[in-house]
């Protein structure tokens, strides 16, 4: 099992992901590329062999707007192959999860196309850089307005309008609000491409109480045979915050209890192991951890789960 990480390198003083220039400064995938091959070096440092890729590692290669920028991944095509060629023999499977903006299931038509842009760029990146089928572009279904077969039905419209490139690289992933597992397995049926299990998304949005192995096991039935399915966990924030309220001339601090939604700066060690001994026991899959501590939240969960192992081998008997 691989475990991964997503986007920023906090550790050994902390390394760019890409080019995050304003367009105005020029900014490109050249750029980036430089970026990545550095991470790539960071990963195989501390055996490190999943990573999640900056979605902006083409800067606004699908922004409407700025047609300058819309052949950046043609002009970087030899450096693209070298940089996958590296990733492939460092064994690190690298993906892509565009952020909340790409909505493909929009109502919106210029929402649409806009997300469809970005879906091409970067399946266009991933074909480019040589990278077996296993390196995916994550998203989510979408919205529900109307109800979430008219989302779905949605969805398929603008999969539908992708190119074959575009559709052969993408994954779907349960969310936390509105299609849970079973919906996501649906829809991931319907056009044919895989579902991306998010645990604390299925926890926050289960409405049909499928237990957790039973909808890992779902969702793993819809990955093409040798592919390895990759799954997604996070646990949830548990400080509490504080917000400040104004009270006539007094600032009062009103303590915030975290929404179960937001992700934590690390992972919880105690959780995780019954994660692994009994959700995806005996299942061949890789798992990317979604914690705000990225690359530091992996290292101290893999350095938890060592030393407690430890701890039980040399425990006395009785």
């Amino acid at each position: 099992m691989r475990l991964g990480f997503a986007v920023k390198v906090l550790g050994e003083g902390g390394l760019p992901s890409h080019d995050a220039r304003r367009w105005q400064s020029g900014p490109h995938l050249r750029t980036s590329l430089e970026y990545l091959n550095e991470i790539l070096r960071y990963l195989d440092r501390h055996d490190i062999r999943m990573y999640r890729m900056a979605t902006a590692l083409a800067p606004y290669a699908s922004h409407p707007d700025l047609p300058r920028f819309h052949r950046q991944v043609e002009e970087c095509a030899d450096e693209l192959a070298a940089t996958g060629a590296r990733a492939r023999g460092l064994r690190v499977r690298l993906s892509s999860h565009p952020g909340q903006y790409t909505v493909l299931n929009s109502e919106d038509e210029s929402v649409r196309r806009a997300a469809m842009a970005e879906l091409e760029v970067q399946a266009a990146v991933l074909d480019a850089m040589g990278l077996p089928p296993e390196a995916v572009v994550v998203v989510h279904i979408g919205g529900a307005t109307g109800g979430k077969d008219a989302g779905a039905d949605r969805f398929m419209a603008g999969f539908e309008a992708l190119s074959a490139r575009a559709q052969a690289r993408l994954v779907v992933e349960n969310d936390d609000r509105s299609y849970g597992v079973a919906d996501a397995v649906a829809v991931g049926r319907r056009a044919g491409v895989p579902v991306v299990f998010d645990l604390l998304h299925h926890n926050c949005n289960d409405p049909a109480g499928i237990p957790d192995r039973e909808a890992l096991q779902m969702a793993l039935s819809t990955w093409p045979e040798g592919v390895r399915p990759k799954v997604h966990y996070s646990s949830p924030r548990l400080e509490i915050g504080v917000r400040k309220r104004q009270n006539g001339r007094r600032v009062e601090r009103v303590p915030v209890i975290p929404d179960m939604r937001l992700h934590a700066d690390l992972i919880d060690p105690l959780a995780f192991e019954p994660f692994l001994a009994d959700t995806v026991a005996g299942l061949e899959l890789d798992v990317m951890l979604e914690a705000k501590g990225k690359d530091l939240a992996l290292l101290r969960l893999r350095e938890q789960l060592s030393g407690r192992q430890s701890a039980l081998e040399n425990a006395p008997d009785g």
